[in-house]
Parts: structure tokens; sequence; C-alpha cells
């Protein structure tokens, strides 16, 4: 090779590994928000609940990407009874482009109440949004379990699995975990628990400006698991809430996460990633961890592998009036 294309290659190399090293991973996220119509439905005054809806939804419009949300159908009842205005509520979400699957009825603890009634809860909680999405020419197609529980031993797991699947639906696991509903309800008791002062709105306003950093935080941790434990930048998912503070906080959390260098990708795409086919097995306890931590369960990761995973502060614990995330 003559010298001046030995230049022009090894200029050529360096360009390619310049432009490669700039990109850096490529980062995705897929966000999912979960207890639709809305989370602390019961605890809400109702004189606010349109209002607190229609602020998370200029949220989601704002923020503009896709979004996958999860309903529990209990909270479209009174006395058992179905309330158009909450059913309107989910409207809005289809309205806007966003898709709805299955959270249950009851957002029962599968691990508490066996696979039968677990089962019985997943079709109570498609009664109305079947229709709603036959509507449009749709079907629920994706469940989230509640508590991020899926079954206490890999036979419990299977058979809640081939059940999903009979009925039609893809498990929506979780990657990037975390306590974003201790501050939803340290923000909400706050709001409705205490008097319209300077010091609530004080008190308001440090809540939202610690979420966002420590849901980023989430963020840069469960890629830096990912990166150990597959050697790569999963495409993430990540598990949000219908709340006071997303009303207010979602649009400037999804531009951090930008900032970051995210793109937020629809559900399908993040789970194209072969990673997921892993499934959920792994873990056997009582509790619901991100599925990374429960892959890294199954290679038997040591416990160090765990460390350094941000924490909800204490002062944000006693806001919500619970002992840990």
């Amino acid at each position: 090779m003559r010298p001046v294309h030995r230049a022009l290659s090894a200029l050529l190399l360096l360009a390619v590994s310049v432009v490669a090293h700039a990109s850096g991973p490529d980062r995705r996220i897929a966000i999912t928000i979960d207890d639709l119509p809305w989370q602390r439905m019961d605890r809400t005054p109702p004189a606010e609940l349109a209002s607190r809806h229609a602020q998370l939804m200029a949220q989601l419009k704002q923020a503009g990407v896709p979004v996958v949300g999860f309903v529990n159908e209990g909270k479209l009842e009174v006395d058992g009874q179905v309330q158009a205005p909450r059913v309107a509520m989910l409207r809005d979400w289809l309205d806007a482009g966003h898709e709805l699957g299955n959270h249950t009825h009851g957002h029962l603890d599968v691990h508490a109440v066996g696979l039968p009634a677990f089962q019985q809860d997943i079709l109570d909680g498609e009664r109305v949004l079947r229709p709603l999405l036959a509507e449009r020419g749709q079907v629920p197609r994706w469940f989230r379990h509640p508590y991020l529980r899926a079954g206490r031993t890999p036979e419990d797991r299977a058979t809640l699995s081939a059940f999903l699947g009979g009925h039609g639906y893809r498990i929506a696991p979780v990657t990037v975990d975390n306590g974003e509903w201790v501050w939803a309800f340290a923000y909400a008791n706050v709001l409705d628990g205490q008097p319209d002062t300077p010091e609530r709105d004080a008190t308001l306003e440090r809540l939202r400006r610690g979420y966002i950093p420590y849901m980023l935080n989430k963020v840069d941790y469960y890629e830096a698991q990912s990166q150990t434990l597959l050697g790569y930048a999963l495409p993430q998912v990540w598990l949000l809430h219908a709340n006071e503070l997303n009303a207010v906080a979602y649009a400037a959390l999804v531009a951090g996460v930008q900032r970051r260098g995210y793109r937020v990708v629809t559900l399908d795409e993040a789970l194209r990633d072969p990673a997921y086919a892993r499934g959920e097995d792994g873990y056997n306890g009582r509790y619901g961890p991100s599925w990374l931590h429960r892959w890294a369960m199954a290679e038997k990761q040591p416990k160090d592998f765990y460390a350094g995973e941000p924490v909800v502060p204490g002062w944000v614990l006693a806001l919500a009036g619970v002992e840990s995330e």
C-alpha cells in the first residue's frame, strides 16, 4: 500500500473511532405509567380530580413521547358501579394516541391471593378496557403485574405467563424500578393535607426539585447495571404512575432523560432487544425487583453488583408516611 493510501486509511479509521466514541451508547427508554385513571383515586378530593387529570394530560402532550398506560378497572368504580367520567379519563389517553394495558381490576398481589384469584382479577380488569379498545379496532395486549410480583416459583410464573399469553397479553417488564410512588405520596399528602401557606408551597417546590434528579440518578444506575450485566446499554423500561407529582413534573422529567442522551421509544421497540427473552425468572422472593436484578440473580451475581442504588431521602419518606421504598 502506498504511503498516501496508508495515511488516508489511518485517517478514516480515526474518524470512525471518533464518531463512535462521540455517539456513545445507544440510549433508549420506553415509558409506562401505572394505576390509571388515577393512582390515589379514593384519596384525591373529587373536586380536584378533573383538573389534576387535565394537568397530567397537558404534561403528556408537552413531552410528546409514546407512553403505555396501565389501567386498574376498580378505580373506575364507585360502590361497584362504573363511573362514566372516569372512563372518559381513559378516552383522553386514547385520544392523545397512547396505548392502554391491563394492570388488573383491584391491583391485587399475586403472592397474597394466589393464582386463581389473581387470574380472575386479570379478567375483571378488561371488562371495560376490552370493549373500550374495540371501539378503535384495538385489543388489550400489554399486562403489568401489580407490585411487579410475578409468582414465587418458576412453576407459578410459567402458569401465569401461559394464562396471559392465552388471553392475548404480553408481560410489560420494568427495568428502571424506583420509589417514584413515595415522592408522589409525599407530594399529595402535602398538597391536600397542609394549609395553603408559603411553607407548604416551599415544601412542594422542594419535592419537585428533588424528584427529577432522584429519578434520573435511577436511570443512570440501571444503565450502569445493564452495561455490567449485559455489556451494553439495554433499552430500558421506566415505571411511573398517574398522580399529582407527574401532573406537574412529567415533561421536565422526560426532558431530563433526553438531555442524558436517551431516545424515548415505544414499548414494542424496547422489548425487541434479545435480553427480554430471559423473561422474569431469576427471583423467587416476595418483592418485585427490576428485571435487570432478576436476571442478575439468575446468574448469581455477587452482592456488590447491587450496590450504589439511589434511595429516597428520609425526609421524603416521612412526608409520604412510609418506612421504606
